[in-house]
């Protein structure tokens, strides 16, 4: 076994990027696996949860004594107790994690009985708490022990009432109401849209047909979801609800990308083309998107104890901030052509107004991506599992926003190019862009 000082560290890791991933029935193959630790997945209980384990076709290589054994197997644990059990093998406490009293023993494979290939469990969970379903394997000397099984996994609560099963964790419940509440909400929000294009169809932009498309994407986007954590609540499968839900997500979120770099180069309602620097943003964007929605299929669709999940979980988070990153550069390109043509073309007042807005809407981007990016994930980090569905509406509420905002700034209007402009305002516009100082990123 590797030395205690280097290796918890490791399980450390593993526990808290296991705890991204969302629990239901669980089907997983091991294939000639011998790391010490595999976390599968994260689950909150309450005071009446279960955990079903089946075992089957396991196989142990090379063979040891059926003593040896009792350091193989699964257990559950708390973050919290993680840590004391880290503390434990750092002092030589124990050498191996499930003789640990801080952990919640499962099965080891020194009960394997008859043939020792197959085993079926239920173990009940009375502590309510946010555990792990983590697999051991302790045998690592004189050389480790290679594993191969067939594990299903089912974590579930029993509704105190009926006793009726409930496959979402405690603090994730009610996500099936909180989507489809904000499907409502989208869903209306799509119908003043439509109204708004009816009313001023003069003057209508084809940026603002593609607004109303991504309005309407993530509107179906969250129907998906909604339904998809309601089959999972109720069966533990999604029923192929998962495959819609990504469909629309992966579409939504393509056009939710384009769509800022096309407001950021004023797209239809500025200029009617877009120059070869913007053309190459959307041919790095959209490409990025699809590499992005993969690696989150494969993140949720796999769970942590797959060996590349980590790795995809990396290519997801850097794809992510190259994406937002990217999608800023048309919004300044922007802003420096206003500031261009208000010294050149004697219309100070409108090219004021333009910039203040593309600099309102650059600023609104990047609070966007920040805290969907930054501040939803240490809020889901620090709530109580309780309330991990708060991280989500503090999304969705953002996202809502952030949608709003386009809309209103952006909205149909008359806009005249010849209208006529008091003497005294153009002057005070002039001073204002003299004024002001060079924008910078």
């Amino acid at each position: 076994m590797a030395s205690p000082r280097t290796v918890p560290l490791l399980y450390l890791l593993i526990l808290v990027l296991a705890s991204l991933a969302a629990a239901e029935i669980r089907f997983t193959e091991i294939r000639s696996d011998d790391r010490p630790i595999i976390p599968f997945d994260e689950f909150g209980f309450t005071h009446t949860g279960r955990l079903e384990l089946n075992l089957s076709h396991i196989t142990l290589s090379p063979a040891f004594p059926d003593s040896e054994l009792g350091k193989v197997g699964f257990f559950l644990c708390t973050r919290d107790s993680w840590l004391h059990v880290l503390q434990q093998l750092e002092d030589e406490e124990i050498s191996c994690v499930l003789q640990s009293d801080l952990v919640k023993h499962v099965f080891s494979f020194d009960k394997l009985q008859g043939d020792k290939s197959s085993i079926n469990t239920v173990y009940s969970q009375n502590d309510a708490d946010q555990y792990t379903l983590v697999f051991a394997n302790c045998l690592q000397k004189p050389q480790p022990l290679k594993v191969s099984m067939d594990v299903r996994s089912a974590m579930y609560n029993l509704d105190g009432k009926s006793g009726t099963r409930d496959y979402l964790s405690a603090g994730r419940t009610i996500l099936p109401r909180v989507y489809f509440l904000f499907f409502l909400i989208y869903f209306a929000l799509a119908g003043l849209w439509i109204y708004v294009l009816y009313k001023k169809r003069l003057t209508v932009f084809k940026i603002h047909f593609f607004m109303l498309a991504v309005v309407v994407l993530k509107g179906l986007n969250l129907l998906c979801e909604a339904e998809d954590k309601s089959y999972i609540k109720r069966t533990g499968s999604a029923h192929g609800w998962d495959v819609l839900f990504y469909m629309f997500s992966f579409l939504k979120g393509i056009m939710l990308f384009t769509l800022i770099v096309l407001i950021g180069t004023g797209w239809s309602f500025l200029k009617p083309y877009l120059q070869d620097k913007e053309k190459k943003v959307l041919m790095i964007v959209i490409p990025l998107q699809v590499v992005a929605n993969i690696a989150q299929v494969v993140i949720d669709e796999t769970g942590p104890f797959a060996q590349d999940w980590v790795t995809w979980k990396q290519v997801f988070l850097l794809v992510d901030v190259v994406c937002c990153c990217a999608v800023l550069f048309p919004i300044v390109w922007s802003i420096k052509n206003l500031r261009e043509a208000a010294r050149t073309d004697g219309k100070a007042a409108v090219n004021l107004m333009k910039l203040t807005l593309f600099r309102q809407y650059y600023i609104v981007v990047i609070c966007y991506i920040y805290f969907t990016r930054v501040v939803v994930y240490a809020l889901e980090t620090i709530t109580s599992y309780k309330y991990l569905w708060t991280s989500v509406v503090a999304a969705e509420l953002a996202t809502l926003a952030f949608y709003a905002f386009t809309g209103y700034k952006f909205r149909p209007e008359a806009h005249n190019p010849y209208f006529v402009i008091d003497d005294e305002e153009e002057e005070a516009a002039a001073e204002a862009l003299k004024l002001e100082d060079e924008f910078e990123l």
